[in-house]
């Protein structure tokens, strides 16, 4: 079944795309990254009738989970996170208050464990956890064969940064040669922050990763 992108909102400070995808023909969906506006994505989920199967967050930076608790009462759906990023929750609080300088929500509680191999599934739509790391320990992408949802391991013309706790930048640019530039080239990859782009393009152009890249 065809993969469909119910939802694309930009939330909070830092933009962070959240996508709500699923199978069409049932309206089961999964929710990827919800970073916040948590009411917000409730609303628009309700609008279209979806019944949310899971929510994912690509990594445990707050930006990337902070409406996941939320919206995890309102919905019933479990949160999935890998185990490798769990560490990373009790630094939410701190970090919103260091880098925003807010008092953010407790730290959502994590249902499942992700592993490299896992299905997440919506219908007749499965999303496979693939291990990304470097932006974080426990990063992943999810991969259907319409698409690739890489959170912030490959953007458009650029890449995750590694500086931040658990980061390290040879296991990101390995990460991406290595699990995300030997899937089928064609398929279009919706980052984590900004636009859409392909693998095609990115193994082409991206300057940290791409062809004649200078790392």
């Amino acid at each position: 079944m065809s993969l469909e992108i119910f939802i694309h909102r930009e939330v909070g400070p830092f933009a962070c795309n959240c996508y709500v995808v699923g199978d069409p023909a049932t309206n089961e969906a999964v929710v990827i990254d919800p970073g916040d506006d948590a009411d917000l994505l409730a609303e628009d989920i309700a609008a279209k009738g979806l019944r949310i199967t899971a929510i994912v967050a690509t990594h445990a930076h707050f930006d990337h989970i902070v409406a996941a608790g939320r919206l995890r009462d309102l919905t019933g759906a479990p949160f999935h996170l890998d185990p490798l990023d769990k560490p990373l929750l009790g630094w939410m609080q701190e970090s919103g208050r260091m880098l925003l300088g807010i008092d953010l929500p407790p730290p959502p509680e994590v249902d499942t464990e992700t592993s490299e191999g896992d299905l997440l599934i919506a219908g007749s739509v499965s999303l496979e956890v693939l291990h990304t790391p470097g932006h974080s320990p426990g990063s992943i992408s999810l991969v259907h064969p319409d698409a690739v949802f890489s959170g912030d391991t490959l953007f458009a013309g650029s890449i995750g940064r590694s500086d931040l706790p658990g980061g390290d930048t040879q296991t990101l640019l390995a990460a991406i040669r290595n699990k995300l530039f030997v899937l089928p080239e064609h398929l279009p990859v919706y980052p984590g922050h900004g636009p859409a782009t392909t693998l095609e393009r990115e193994r082409a152009t991206n300057p940290f990763v791409g062809d004649g890249a200078r790392w």
